[in-house]
Order: structure tokens, then C-alpha cells, then sequence
């Protein structure tokens, strides 16, 4: 097994043993107090908010520094354009994570990260600067309702 993984900070021990001593007592708990921190925070957060974007705790490492990522749950009603409200130029790249689904009424379907060309049978979207653009494609399922999830990597 390799040595160098980067995960290895967010496991917790399962047993501590503490000292008596006063001022030793007090170093242990204060890095234990660390340890769970960091543990703690680098979870991936499992908050979808419609209303504003949230941190997701993944963190990405693409430049020289970490770097998180942002969510933003949006929902339609039909192909066309949904206003994202995400300020372009602090956005690094946005993730592959990024996903949808749609119901017709009856059925559910997923809703592609795909192209600005509409594809035969499928529903799929992009990002503008100022926009999701939801696309449906010739033989598409009608979209009764759906949700995209748009996750993006942060330039601070």
C-alpha cells in the first residue's frame, strides 16, 4: 500500500489514552481538538440548497494551493434558460460533478452535463456566463419538472 496518500488526516483514532499530568493533559486534549477538526472538515458536506450556493468540503488541489468547490441546486420546468447568478470570475473551472434529473409526470430521467448541441433523445445542459441552458432533444421526454446540480472550483 502506498505511503503517500493524501486522505490520511481525516481519520480519527478510535482510543486515546490521556495523561494525568496537568500541562500534558492540556497538549493532548488541545491536539486531539485538532485532529478532530480536520477530520471534521474534510468530509464532503452534504448541504443542496435552491436558495444560495453552499461549500461542499471537497477540496481540489489544481493550482499551488487547495481549493474548494461551491453547490447550487436549480430546478425547471421546461428547456431553455435558467439564470445562475454566479459571479464567472471567481469560478477556476466547474466540476465534473456536476448533474441532473427531470420527470415527464410519470417517469424520472437524468438530465446530462453534455454540450450546446441538443442531442437526439436526451435532455442536457451548459453553462453560459450568466446562464444553465437546458436543451431537449428531438424524441426527449416532455420535462414536467427537474432539478440540475451545479458544483464549480473556487479561484480563492
Amino acid at each position: 500500500m502506498s505511503t503517500n496518500i493524501t486522505n490520511q488526516v481525516a481519520f480519527l483514532r478510535t482510543s486515546r489514552e490521556f495523561p494525568e499530568e496537568i500541562k500534558e493533559l492540556a497538549f493532548q486534549v488541545s491536539k486531539s481538538y485538532i485532529d478532530i477538526a480536520n477530520a471534521v472538515n474534510s468530509r464532503t458536506i452534504g448541504i443542496y440548497a435552491v436558495t444560495r450556493a453552499s461549500i461542499t468540503g471537497d477540496s481540489w488541489f489544481l493550482t499551488s494551493k487547495k481549493q474548494q468547490t461551491l453547490r447550487q441546486v436549480y430546478t425547471f420546468t421546461a428547456a431553455g434558460n435558467i439564470p445562475h447568478g454566479i459571479n464567472i470570475s471567481s469560478v477556476f473551472a466547474f466540476s465534473p460533478n456536476s448533474y441532473g434529473s427531470f420527470t415527464d409526470g410519470t417517469n424520472y430521467y437524468g438530465a446530462i452535463y453534455a454540450s450546446s448541441t441538443a442531442i437526439a433523445g436526451q435532455v442536457s445542459f451548459y453553462v453560459t456566463p450568466t446562464n444553465i441552458v437546458v436543451l431537449s432533444g428531438a424524441g426527449a421526454p416532455t420535462i414536467s419538472s427537474g432539478i440540475i446540480v451545479l458544483e464549480w472550483i473556487s479561484q480563492v
